[in-house]
């Protein structure tokens, strides 16, 4: 196996920077686009055959050093109890948002096998069909941000009722984070038994909280998913969006490696994230509508930055 993504998680010595792209299966590649005219996406990511296919795409097309398993991080909320529900141009919608103390009893932590056996059947028909080519990486949204879905009933610009339940009842959002952690701690184990080579946690929106509120009411829950994960020897990456200002607390998750945006110099971030985790990023995607020598020379920075650093 090309195993240079996994060992530069580790920290160790490789021959060059390896390279994968967040959403490298997806609608900007003709064939994905084929495959996603026979059906809708919700199907897609539950259909192992086809969820395979479009994962395997970007290994083939591209060449990149480890495939990403095609699914979303809101599959596990469906598990839950949440009534989800994609619509073309406007993204996804849980139809009954959590926002009292009612909601959150109601709510189920599922066991994998039972509740989402379509996302452990795509790894195994991938872990056969990569044959050792590369990794294949397994993930799920952090706490936080699987919470900020739950209970706005979809996107936010600006999590009001999220932070309005944080704020207004404590008890209930803790008790949501608890539920919330719980279920992806088994999701992401079920992953790797599956045969996932290492596991990402996403929290795109850790970066609409003061760095107070994240330290109170979303590292703490991050650390406990790592710790519960540490023991199934795979590396876990702690991707943190708008992460200039929670650096220095998101190095203390326990991940073997930080995912960092493109809004932070990553030659500072490097310094000041410390010789203890690996650093992955951080491209803005926006660059990619730019001509071949600019992205070129972005790219160069960022591998220029990181080395240095």
């Amino acid at each position: 196996m090309n195993d240079t993504f996994l060992r530069a998680c580790r920290g160790e010595v490789v021959d060059y920077t390896p390279v994968w792209i967040m959403r490298q299966a997806g609608r900007y590649l003709p064939q994905y686009q084929k495959v996603r005219a026979k059906v809708d996406f919700l199907t897609l990511c539950k259909t192992p055959e086809l969820a395979a296919e479009v994962t395997l795409q970007p290994v083939d097309i591209l060449g990149v050093d480890a495939a990403i398993l095609f699914s979303d991080i809101l599959i596990p909320l469906e598990a839950m109890g949440m009534k989800l529900r994609f619509y073309e141009k406007k993204g996804p919608v849980l139809g009954n948002p959590v926002r009292e103390a009612k909601d959150v009893e109601r709510l189920r932590i599922p066991e994998p096998a039972e509740s989402v056996p379509f996302v452990l059947e795509t790894i195994r028909i991938l872990r056969s069909a990569l044959s050792g080519k590369v990794p294949l990486i397994g993930f799920a949204g952090a706490p936080f941000t699987l919470a900020t879905y739950m209970i706005e009933g979809g996107g936010s610009k600006n999590f009001a009722n999220t932070k309005a339940l944080m704020y207004r009842d404590p008890e209930v959002f803790h008790a949501l984070m608890r539920k919330i952690t719980d279920t992806t701690i088994a999701y992401l184990s079920s992953q790797v038994e599956a045969g996932a080579h290492a596991v990402q946690l996403f929290d795109s929106w850790a970066g609409a909280l003061a760095p107070d509120d994240y330290r109170a009411f979303s590292l703490p829950y991050v650390k406990e998913a790592v710790r519960a994960l540490r023991p199934l020897g795979v590396p876990v990456i702690y991707f943190v969006n708008n992460c200039g200002g929670l650096l220095e607390q998101a190095r203390t998750s326990g991940a073997d490696v930080i995912g960092i945006d493109w809004r932070v110099d990553i030659g500072k971030a490097v310094k000041r994230l410390g010789t203890k985790v690996s650093v992955q990023g951080n491209l803005d995607p926006c660059a990619l509508f730019s001509s071949e020598e600019v992205l070129r020379s972005k790219a160069g920075d960022i591998l220029k930055k990181g080395r240095a650093a």
